[in-house]
């Protein structure tokens, strides 16, 4: 079948011409609408938006879509939780038997090395059920990535063949019931006995017990356990050393606990009835020495200990860099989630009818109310912008990965991990709030299991809370921001911070990367007055968004200083500005998402499908700054007369791409039998 870049028109789209005024602030449309196109056309079109949304592992979308289109997928709720556990499994081994997991494996460990390919094939797994890309990310994202990244050469020869053909089972035991993104205080200790060779792990308090754990309840035979190590050499006093990971077989074969360990299960949750959350506890449970994942540290014979990085904290937080992988996938997967969702709810829009126009005898389709489409398209708008930031993303990610670690990268490293975790707060709320919104719009319909709405609304719930809290990730980007990425803040606590940022001689603004060169130019071609350029002006929006970033770091770092200046507890500072430093991190990362949705269009060589893209690039602007329109106008970035145009535009642009509705969910490319839902067997 051909690709879409086999396209007639394959050069590099020409820009839409745009001139309007405060008054008229969206340009005519210039794309015909899906019922103006013929069958081809439309599907060359969508061709095109795919194309460019599945971004450099396409092949591995298209791949997954194939194999995953098939409704016996999705999930059942006539199941037990049983059945429901049962069947996950058994898609898992067959998942398995098709070489799934290989691409997140090293090649000489039994992989392919394919980095981004299984975290796209994770995304994909979105499409058909949440318990499937959970269950799949725990065994072959956070159990086999910790024994992959965190183990050396005995571990991936003992451990990663079987982790890939589900020869062995296993868990990943961090989270415990007292502690959950304070990972560095985590109470699970694990101290060295010389005389025998063996960590001792053990659950020294009620709150040390291992909770949520994916696979606890019944299937994991193995847990990779973080843990407090305590160890000395000969003429020292044991010491804690600071948290590292360890292979712990929790069962036998027949599935029973083994000596010291106590499972428990979790139950019924609020969704994802296909993962055997569970609990753990040990009771001086002894491991051999050599179950250390001790590619970051290692305990000798003696009990002395040693490290290629002498930094604690540097030490944790590489430790933990490697793990990224597992907070990208799940950004990944809720987008996915969203995009099925928002399918679901347009597809039923353009069939459901309801009420007369006067003087009329037919009903009105729901989706030419205004009042739905603003309810749909700028959630469809920011579906493809997150899109976009996912894609680049994970290419980052493969390539960080990808080679060996080398200290000149620290930086590009400690980027990527804040990019990594602001965009999975950022698409794990959209998700979330778009696949509610998306029930609402199918009304009684939306609220049955059979049409599939209310079961992904149950699943993707815990998204925003598992794999870093949203609103710790967005306190960590901005954190970041406002130290320049600075390896000393790593490990500081609250008031540690703040005295640390009081304490910098220079001013602190956002953080200074190389300009993406599209960006540049249009930032260079363009008036520096944003109230005297229009609004569907790219660079307008570009300056908006980063002069938001810029005055809320500043001004934030400034309200720390003078605080602390006034001689305030920091712990008292820094909570106190917990507010602006959550404003932070949501400027950011929002400002890198619009400059990914330009860069995508940029690189698009459909000009219809680019055209196309404008529009729905602006509608995601508009829609952004109507959101926001309080704190533009408070700090007058923005003029009254602007902020009622944000909303004029916001309802022109809903109307006028409310006629590609079709096309631009149909370009997600969710398989047609996981979009089985009787609400639309009349569509």
């Amino acid at each position: 079948m051909a690709t879409p870049t086999e396209s007639p028109t394959p050069s590099r789209p020409t820009p839409i011409a745009k001139e309007p005024t405060v008054d008229d602030p969206v340009a005519p449309a210039e794309v015909s609408a899906d019922d103006e196109l013929s069958a081809d056309e439309r599907a060359l079109l969508v061709d095109n938006l795919r194309f460019v949304l599945d971004g450099r592992w396409r092949a591995t979308r298209e791949t997954v879509r194939e194999n995953s289109n098939r409704a016996d997928l999705l999930p059942d709720p006539s199941r037990t939780l049983g059945e429901s556990r049962a069947h996950t499994l058994e898609v898992m081994r067959e998942l398995a038997s098709q070489g799934f997991a290989a691409a997140g494996f090293a090649s000489d460990h039994g992989g392919t090395g394919d980095i981004g390919a299984s975290i796209t094939a994770i995304e994909m797994l979105g499409y058909a059920d949440l318990s499937l890309m959970v269950k799949a990310g725990v065994q072959w994202g956070l159990f086999g990535g910790a024994v992959e990244n965190l183990g050396t050469k005995r571990h991936h020869d003992k451990y990663v063949p079987g982790i890939i053909n589900m020869d062995v089972l296993g868990c990943f035991a961090m989270t415990e019931t007292g502690h959950g993104s304070n990972v560095q205080a985590i109470e699970t200790t694990a101290t060295y006995d010389r005389d025998t060779r063996e960590f001792v792990i053990h659950s020294p308090t009620p709150s040390s017990r291992k909770d949520y754990i994916g696979g606890a309840a019944e299937h994991a035979r193995f847990a990779a356990v973080f843990a407090q190590l305590i160890t000395g050499g000969p003429d020292e006093e044991p010491e804690g050393r600071g948290v590292h990971c360890f292979v712990v077989p929790i069962r036998d074969e027949d599935g029973n606990d083994l000596p010291g360990i106590t499972t428990s299960d979790c139950g019924h949750k609020g969704g994802l009835d296909g993962v055997d959350n569970g609990r753990i506890m040990f009771d001086n449970v002894r491991v051999p020495a050599e179950n250390l994942l001790n590619r970051y540290a290692d305990v000798a014979e003696d009990g002395s200990y040693s490290s290629p990085i002498d930094n604690t904290n540097r030490r944790f937080f590489t430790m933990l860099g490697t793990l990224i992988r597992g907070r990208v996938s799940v950004a990944a997967t809720a987008g996915a989630a969203g995009r099925k969702a928002l399918t679901l709810a347009t597809r039923y829009g353009l069939i459901r009818k309801q009420f007369e126009a006067p003087d009329a005898t037919d009903e009105i389709t729901v989706l030419d109310y205004l009042g739905h489409q603003r309810k749909l398209l700028p959630l469809i708008a920011k579906s493809y912008a997150i899109a976009f930031t996912q894609n680049e993303i994970v290419a980052e990610l493969h390539e960080v990965q990808s080679v060996a670690p080398d200290d000149s990268d620290a930086g590009r490293q400690r980027q990527l991990e804040g990019h990594a975790a602001g965009l999975k707060a950022y698409a794990t709320w959209h998700a979330s709030h778009s696949i509610n919104v998306s029930r609402e719009a199918c009304g009684g319909a939306g609220y049955l299991d059979e049409n599939q709405l209310s079961i992904i609304r149950g699943d993707i719930d815990v998204f925003t809370t598992f794999e870093g809290d949203n609103t710790i990730m967005m306190q960590l980007i901005a954190k970041e921001l406002l130290s320049s990425y600075s390896d000393d803040v790593q490990g500081l606590s609250a008031g540690g911070w703040v005295r640390f940022i009081a304490g910098m001689a220079r001013d602190v603004v956002a953080e200074k990367t190389a300009v993406r060169q599209v960006v540049q130019t249009l930032l260079d071609s363009s008036d520096e007055d944003t109230e005297k350029s229009a609004l569907t002006d790219r660079s307008t929006q570009i300056r908006l968004f980063r002069n938001r970033e810029d005055h809320l770091v500043r001004t934030c770092a400034q309200r720390l200083r003078r605080a602390l200046d006034d001689e305030n507890d920091a712990f008292d500072v820094f909570n106190n500005a917990q507010d602006h430093l959550l404003k932070v991190g949501h400027a950011h990362i929002e400002r890198v998402v619009l400059e990914a949705f330009v860069e995508a269009i940029e690189n698009c060589d459909s000009r219809s499908a680019a055209e196309l893209l404008g529009k729905v690039c602006d509608l995601f602007v508009y829609s952004a700054l109507e959101a926001d329109v309080a704190w533009f106008m408070m700090h007058r970035h923005i003029s009254v007369e602007r902020a009622k145009a944000v909303r004029r535009g916001v309802n022109e642009l809903c109307q006028e791409l409310r006629p590609h509705a079709r096309s631009l969910v149909d370009a997600f490319g969710v398989p047609e039998e996981l979009l089985r839902a009787p609400m639309l067997e009349n569509g």
